[in-house]
């Protein structure tokens, strides 16, 4: 069952940059450059509080590039953007994950060495034990670790996720580190979640699990922003959708009307036609060379993260074998 919108989000018509009654996250003039070729020129966007807002676009459209900028991964050439009325340009990714505004990403970033239940507890902010003074007196975070713990593993239940609480992250399928993921960073108490395409590479069979958690998101009181390419999916959960072509915003409103809007399908698909993008299935890709090398450029910045990554636990591994 489809459940209610929210209704009256925005101050206006829907148009490209609409004022919102509460938004949460307002971005102006925001530009990044790869070399000569422009991957996001955002002259105004808003985010409405308290909803799920998806951000969609072809292959190339900057959606991922604009995430990394947002939540202090990447730095833009110009531009700033506030989160909750705070200016968060130059604020590095951890200090903003620490004011509220948490993401995921493409590609899951676990742990694979450590236990579902460890990479749980890696998400919860101003650990006692962290400190190395505090470390060596375990009177003085045991207590806040118990419930560390038990709220971990409180998420890990809800996620249907707590039968594997001592299995390395390793072990999960790629549906199950996505859920990972998502629980990790509600350790937090997140105002914001950011999901950069959470239905990328699940199997069917936990596509719905995933929908019902993010629906859940906006019943707990949080608001949702999240890149997808399935129209089906972004018609069935989102009550905002913003619409992404060659770096820009070229379109924003509900579902309903910016599935019919000429400038989307145009963005979509070259030119416009009569179609309706909720019917169109599978990852579409616009067929323009500059869009293709943004689309390039943002792979290879996630491919180096990835193996980033893998290069950390490997050096961790070895140090472990010492």
């Amino acid at each position: 069952m489809r459940r209610p919108k929210t209704t009256g989000l925005a101050k206006g018509p829907d148009a490209p940059g609409v004022a919102k009654v509460d938004p949460i996250l307002v971005v102006d003039g925001v530009e990044r450059h790869f070399g000569g070729l422009t991957a996001v020129n955002v002259d105004h966007l808003e985010i409405p509080r308290g909803a799920i807002t998806a951000l969609i676009g072809p292959n190339g459209a900057g959606k991922t590039t604009l995430f990394n900028l947002l939540c202090g991964f990447d730095r833009p050439n110009s531009g700033q953007w506030s989160f909750d009325g705070t200016n968060l340009s130059g604020i590095p990714s951890f200090k903003v994950a620490r004011m509220g505004q948490v993401r995921t990403f493409q590609l899951t970033k676990s742990l694979s060495l450590l236990t579902v239940l460890e990479n749980m507890k890696l998400g919860a902010p101003d650990q006692r034990g962290e400190s190395f003074w505090s470390s060596l007196f375990p009177f003085l975070w045991r207590s806040q670790d118990q419930e560390i713990e038990a709220k971990a593993k409180e998420l890990l239940k809800r996620f249907k996720l707590d039968a594997k609480e001592q299995d390395f992250a390793a072990a999960l399928s790629g549906g199950q580190r996505k859920l990972l993921e998502m629980a990790r960073a509600l350790m937090s108490d997140p105002t914001l979640v950011m999901l950069d395409e959470p239905m990328a590479g699940v199997n069917p069979a936990l596509t719905q699990s995933l929908l019902d958690h993010i629906l859940d998101l906006k019943e707990l009181g949080m608001t949702v922003l999240f890149v997808e390419h399935d129209m089906h999916m972004v018609r069935h959960i989102a009550d905002w959708v913003v619409v992404m072509a060659e770096g820009k915003v070229v379109a924003e409103g509900p579902p309903e009307t910016v599935m019919e809007d000429p400038a989307v399908v145009d963005a979509y698909l070259g030119a416009h036609q009569d179609v309706d993008l909720g019917a169109v299935t599978g990852r579409i890709s616009l067929p323009d060379t500059g869009a293709v090398k943004v689309a390039r450029a943002e792979r290879e910045q996630i491919e180096a993260e990835a193996d980033a990554e893998v290069a950390t636990e490997e050096v961790q591994d070895e140090e472990d074998k010492r």
